[in-house]
């Protein structure tokens, strides 16, 4: 059996790949690692719950289109092919040989069980049928709720953007660079409070301050704010300042 794994670009930068929450995303990848060489694997369920993900991160995969479940519990990734160029001698062929009939391989590679289309395209009303008929659970509007999975209608973008420059005096837009972030923590299951108590901490935290000679001010952008640090900034305390100076640690980088 081969021991090298790889993970095509062309699937995990893409716009359905990112989206997902982290925690889907990483199990796709933690996926991917146990799966046989030809990119089977026997026990997803309780792979899933091993590295900490939830049932709803495993159905959302394939939802999406990136893993195939048979209702006996053998779960393939779908684009095996494109993300590992194995030499047909290292191979060790799987030993769910009955699942691996009942797919055909397109012209990308990709496993394809019925009419589903590829992965770097948005599943069709067919995908999402047949997937929902894998199981004995089915993914329902309620869940695709609770996992954040918005649509752009229902991210306030604008007020998001206008409160930060409210607060901050400074001109942002709505460019996609700014929405891409804010998306991305939306995503996550953070809401319109929680974006406005992150700038509004910072703002608090860093107005007429320094980072080692740069104002503070600077960094009350979106890119700082809405990165991956998110979390961190919306459970700061305000710090407290007598006569301007800090009554602590000095201010730390905000990355």
């Amino acid at each position: 059996m081969a021991q090298r794994r790889m993970f095509s670009k062309e699937i995990t930068t893409s716009d359905l790949f990112v989206e997902m929450p982290s925690s889907s995303r990483l199990l796709y990848f933690d996926l991917g690692m146990e799966a046989d060489d030809e990119g089977f694997i026997g026990n997803a369920r309780m792979l899933s719950r091993a590295y900490g993900a939830s049932s709803d991160d495993l159905k959302l995969l394939a939802t999406k289109g990136f893993i195939i479940m048979f209702q006996n519990g053998v779960t393939v990734v779908k684009d095996w092919n494109l993300n590992n160029k194995l030499r047909k001698d290292r191979i060790k062929p799987t030993i769910y040989t009955e699942e691996k009939s009942m797919l055909t391989v397109d012209i990308t590679g990709s496993y394809q069980l019925g009419n589903q289309m590829p992965t770097i395209c948005q599943p069709d009303v067919n995908q999402m049928s047949a997937q929902d008929r894998l199981g004995k659970d089915r993914l329902g509007e309620d869940s695709i709720d609770n996992m954040s999975v918005k649509t752009d209608v229902s991210i306030p973008y604008s007020e998001i953007i206008d409160y930060l420059n409210e607060k901050t005096g400074r001109s942002f837009r709505n460019i996609d660079a700014n929405k891409k972030l804010i998306k991305a923590r939306w995503n996550d299951g953070y809401k319109l409070d929680d974006f406005k108590t992150v700038i509004d901490n910072m703002v608090a935290n860093w107005s007429g301050k320094e980072f080692n000679g740069t104002p503070a001010e600077t960094y009350l952008q979106p890119k700082t704010l809405f990165s991956n640090k998110f979390d961190s900034y919306l459970n700061q305390i305000p710090k407290t300042y007598v006569n301007n100076d800090y009554q602590g640690n000095e201010l730390d980088l905000p990355f």
